[in-house]
């Protein structure tokens, strides 16, 4: 397992997996199943009228010994079931042994029915038991039938108890649908369904797949590809207009829960603060979407109030004692992350929580309102003011925005270079993948074919795209080629349009419009994107390249039988909702079921793209791209080539153009070209022959001027080209830049030169005294320039006082 597959298991994740289903739990409540009828009269009817029925069109066999054994395999049942109590078959095979378990009925059926009859065999009691369940005379649980098949029950059942509904259902199907592993899968689960509440398919209800589905997961462990059938129903139009879109991933799924739930689910000690968190988000609710709505009851109840009751066990005030503030602001500042590691053990690591001052700012709003809503409300929230733990200094937003800013700057770096490379894998992958499958359709089943140097084996049963490679390792050639299909799609719309993972997901065949420009008359294809963290709608120019990859999506999600886009369904992991169904763009068929993509299926698909790639980090690690970094690197280019930034706010759907600049990584190397391009205006402006190539004299002279400048006492700084004006006195020079380690000499010659004067006025040389001072001055005026140099500069501001600061009165 790679670092880019490293899962990171938290706290708050496990505790959410409480809300996990509350949507199916409430779906459940409003769509109750049918009861289980253990009287209907078919049930009722004495053994004569059954085996009359059994001998009778439509349930009579065609093969005589078939018919035979069904006829005396039914009379030897139900001789059995007449010594259980009951008024009608079913209520004496509840009451007998055989309604416990199919597993008990397929071990014991022969041993029980022959202490009541002869010439008992399995074969003859099953074909029985089809016939009476065939005929509506028993109806065996769901749990039952999870334990036992009857293959010829389920090829006999659609022409017998429903052949208008089954007809007419396997036309919708169309005959690839119908004749799938998952086609039968969905035709049984209906079987099921029917034999057990009796009916038809229009008389099953949303309640009767929901108590089937959940018997199902019950039962199997892996009941994926368990909600074709659901679809089927749908499509038949039997269902209510309010009945749920689709069952998948409703036990995953939260729903919009109350606010209390919100808070329980982190089992606060403290009831009178955990009542006070609920009011406080109730108070807050009307200004606030479901994703705020969760994030915030998320900060306050655990990792505020959760927190301090797990290291201060009896806390019941926002009263909070000085170190306990300060302790709780440090704890704040990281999280412990358990991250999987390659053998599948796990290690507890400390990180930074990069949610800090939203956390910070979430605990002081709190404080906050409920000072302010003490003035409106005293009883209400009175009791609870206390003084706010989080100070404006904690709040350094400033820096944090500042450390994200370099973070995804640098995030950007280093992965713009590698776009390209990211592009054309994608592409390759795909090709490769295209390739392999068409390869599988045209071999025979069971025979070998060779793609790219690689052997594969294809398995032996007809339509199945399972292969075996040389290694023995099975692969789904179609899933592989499915997967590398929708990362190339994501990859394209990502780098050609810059939107949101959630505007991509979202973009439908009705996005796509067309705009005939006034003065030429020419349509411009344009892409709609639906209004999403912003809630701003905005319209993008569709390229050709981008024309071609949505028309490619497009081509590939028409039904086959209408040509039309299919309308799903997709699950708002935002708003925790479901949206009413669109033709969308992202959609496959998923086990038979045209689903709505979501982020998890996408990012795999990247993943594989991004393990073609076999790009590494500086660190050595696998690159990762996360689907937003497609994003950054669209507005950074943009600018870079020249687009001007308010114009790449409309297209990024930004409500503030720092935004767009906080996304656009600006290159040292930017600067540097700009710079030259400076350079090369101003030599455009300025004399020709000042940019000649200097002769070898010039640069000779040159040279030599530079090495002149220096100095016994330091440096000359006087400018090429310039004569010394001191007539090389250079401690009465101003353009003298002494060194510190020339201190001791110049403080020599000022000592010289102090004599030299002495000398002079004691011999009246008074001409030479007015030369000697002017060196004097000069040398004590290196000396200060060096000692200022040695010497930080200190400034005294001075105290005011109290008159300075008091206001005065007469």
């Amino acid at each position: 397992m790679t670092a880019r597959t490293e899962q990171a298991v938290t706290g708050p994740a496990t505790r959410n997996a409480r809300l996990l289903g509350e949507a199916l739990k409430s779906i459940t409540e409003r769509f109750p199943p049918r009861p289980v009828a253990d009287v209907w009269p078919t049930t009722e009817a004495g053994i004569d009228d059954i085996v009359n029925r059994l001998e009778s069109s439509p349930l009579r066999e065609a093969v005589r010994h078939t018919q035979w054994c069904r006829v005396t395999g039914a009379r030897q049942i139900l001789g059995w079931l007449q010594q259980f109590p009951g008024a009608s078959w079913q209520q004496r095979w509840n009451a007998s042994p055989a309604a416990a378990s199919g597993v008990e009925w397929n071990r014991k059926a022969v041993e029980w029915i022959a202490t009541t009859s002869t010439g008992v065999t399995a074969p003859i009691v099953g074909s029985g038991l089809v016939g009476l369940v065939l005929a509506d005379v028993l109806r065996p649980s769901l749990s039952w039938q999870m334990a036992r098949r009857a293959q010829h029950m389920q090829e006999r059942f659609p022409l017998v108890r429903d052949p208008e509904g089954f007809a007419r259902l396997q036309t919708l199907a169309g005959p690839a649908g119908w004749d799938s592993l998952t086609g039968r899968r969905a035709v049984n689960d209906l079987i099921k369904i029917i034999v057990t509440k009796g009916g038809a398919l229009a008389n099953i209800t949303v309640g009767d797949a929901l108590e089937y589905r959940a018997a199902l997961r019950e039962h199997h462990t892996q009941s994926a590809g368990h909600t074709l059938f659901y679809a089927w129903l749908r499509r038949l139009g039997t269902l209510p207009d309010d009945a749920p879109t689709t069952l998948r991933n409703l036990s995953r799924a939260t729903g919009q829960v109350g606010i209390a739930q919100l808070v329980d689910r982190y089992d606060l000690t403290c009831r009178p603060v955990r009542d006070l968190l609920v009011d406080y988000l109730t108070e807050r609710r009307p200004e606030l979407d479901y994703a705020t709505l969760d994030n915030l009851s998320r900060f306050l109840a655990l990792h505020f109030w959760a927190d301090l009751e797990a290291h201060h066990p009896g806390i019941d005030s926002l009263h909070l004692a000085q170190e306990v503030a300060v302790q709780w602001k440090q704890r704040a500042q990281t999280k412990i992350v358990r991250r999987r590691r390659s053998d599948g053990t796990y290690n507890e690591v400390v990180s930074p929580r990069l949610d800090s001052s939203t956390l910070l700012i979430a605990v002081r709003a709190l404080y906050l309102d409920l000072a302010q809503w003490a003035g409106e409300e005293p009883t209400r929230w009175g009791p609870w003011v206390a003084p706010c733990p989080i100070k404006e200094a904690d709040l350094n937003v400033k820096k944090h925005g500042q450390r994200v800013k370099a973070r995804m700057d640098q995030r950007t770096r280093q992965r713009l270079p590698a776009l390209p490379t990211v592009v054309l894998a994608a592409k390759e992958l795909l090709d490769k993948a295209q390739a392999r499958l068409q390869a599988l359709q045209t071999a025979p089943v069971g025979g070998r074919f060779e793609v790219f140097g690689e052997t594969f084996t294809r398995t032996q049963r007809p339509g199945s795209t399972w292969v075996y490679d040389a290694s023995g390792r099975r692969r789904d050639l179609a899933q592989r080629e499915r997967r590398a299909f929708w990362g190339w799609a994501m990859v394209e719309f990502l780098q050609h349009t810059g939107a949101r993972i959630e505007e991509m997901l979202e973009a439908s065949h009705h996005s796509l419009i067309q705009y005939r420009l006034p003065k030429t008359g020419e349509v411009v294809p344009l892409l709609q994107i639906a209004p999403s963290k912003t809630d701003q709608e905005r319209v993008l120019l569709v390229s050709p390249e981008l024309a071609d990859v949505l028309s490619t999506i497009i081509t590939r999600i028409r039904d086959p039988q209408t040509g039309a886009v299919p309308q799903v369904a997709a699950y708002d992991y935002n708003e925790r909702v479901w949206n009413p169904p669109i033709p969308l763009l992202f959609q496959y068929d998923r086990s038979g079921e045209i689903s709505a993509m979501n982020g998890e299926f996408l990012r795999k698909c990247l993943n594989d793209v991004l393990d073609a790639t076999g790009l590494t980090d500086a660190d050595g690690c696998p690159l990762d791209f996360d689907p937003h970094d497609f994003r950054r690197i669209f507005i950074t280019d943009a600018i870079r080539s020249g687009l001007p930034p308010h114009i790449a706010q409309v297209i990024a759907g930004h409500s503030d153009i720092n935004t767009t600049m906080g996304y656009n990584a600006i290159y040292p190397a930017e600067a540097i070209e700009a710079h030259r391009a400076f350079i090369a205006r101003r030599r455009a402006l300025r004399p020709s022959e000042e940019y000649r190539t200097p002769t070898n004299e010039e640069w000779d002279a040159f040279l030599a001027h530079f090495e002149k400048r220096k100095l016994s006492l330091g440096t000359c700084a006087r400018a090429f080209g310039t004569s010394c004006i001191h007539e090389h006195a250079c401690v009465r020079c101003s353009l003298l830049r002494p060194e510190l380690s020339q201190r001791d000499r110049l403080t020599e010659i000022r000592d010289n030169l102090l004599d030299r004067i002495a000398e002079a006025q004691r011999e009246g040389w008074l001409g030479k005294v007015e030369g000697l001072e002017i060196s004097l001055a000069g040398a004590e005026d290196k000396l200060t320039q060096l000692d200022a140099a040695l010497k930080p500069s200190v400034i005294h501001l001075g105290l005011p006082t109290f008159g300075e600061i008091a206001a005065r009165t007469t």
